[in-house]
């Protein structure tokens, strides 16, 4: 609302730290390692420049598909790996040392995040990078133990499971005086703009499903999200030009 009245894209009211993020291609989960493969390069070829995996919960099979896409893509391609919560900590020390042997950027949420002292111990026997608290109760608060306690390399901030605009962005604030990233969780408009208010931020991210698998409007031929230019959010503006989401239309008559 305040940057409808400034007549200002939020980012801009936010700080207006950059114009266009690379954006990353968030799989679902496939059915086999061979179409995640095949993900991989229609990915590359819409013009994603990284890849994050969310992988069949399977501590072994995972640690094999992180091998085989490392071994697929080269070593130039980012890749980076979300757990969902799916592990328990024998099985999240293994899969992490094994996604680091594939040289992935970074191993988000592999364990439910209600245990700082679980994560401390994972920190403890893996090197991979850790990114955490995308889910975890209390917002900004809940950050602040991850950071405060070394366990969090960097940490998840978003509008729509941080505290919106606000808790997402005393998240990064938070993280960037611990110098620590703080990396947009999911897609869309708020989230655009996050991406260009954050400086200690490095990807959008673009979730892909489906197969073929398409690329978000949002993101541009160059792999980039660019920043919106409408007042607010600019819901109106992009609906304008993609259509009004269905049970919507009786308000934009």
């Amino acid at each position: 609302i305040g940057a409808k009245q400034a007549n200002l894209p939020v980012y801009k009211l936010l700080g207006g730290f950059r114009e266009s993020l690379p954006a990353y291609a968030s799989t679902v989960t496939y059915s086999s390692i061979e179409e995640f493969l095949d993900i991989a390069d229609q990915a590359l070829a819409l013009g994603y420049p990284a890849i994050k995996l969310h992988a069949f919960g399977d501590a072994k099979k995972d640690a094999l598909l992180g091998e085989r896409l490392r071994a697929h893509v080269g070593d130039d391609v980012p890749l980076m790996y979300d757990g969902s919560a799916g592990f328990d900590l024998m099985d999240a020390v293994y899969l992490g040392n094994a996604l680091y042997d594939s040289g992935f950027a970074w191993y988000e949420e592999p364990m439910r995040e209600f245990s700082i002292t679980a994560y401390k111990w994972l920190g403890e026997r893996v090197r991979i990078p850790l990114l955490l608290g995308e889910v975890t109760d209390g917002a900004h608060m809940s950050a602040g133990d991850f950071a405060a306690t070394g366990v969090a390399t960097s940490l998840r901030t978003s509008t729509f499971l941080r505290g919106g605009f606000t808790g997402a962005m005393r998240i990064a604030h938070l993280a960037d005086a611990y110098h620590l990233r703080a990396e947009v969780h999911g897609m869309g408009l708020e989230s655009a703009h996050l991406c260009m208010a954050i400086k200690n931020t490095t990807a959008y991210e673009s979730l892909v499903w489906g197969n073929p698998i398409k690329r978000e409007a949002l993101v541009h031929a160059d792999g980039h999200v660019h920043a919106p230019t409408a007042p607010g959010v600019g819901y109106e503006s992009l609906w304008k030009e993609n259509g009004i989401p269905k049970g919507l239309e009786k308000y934009f008559k």
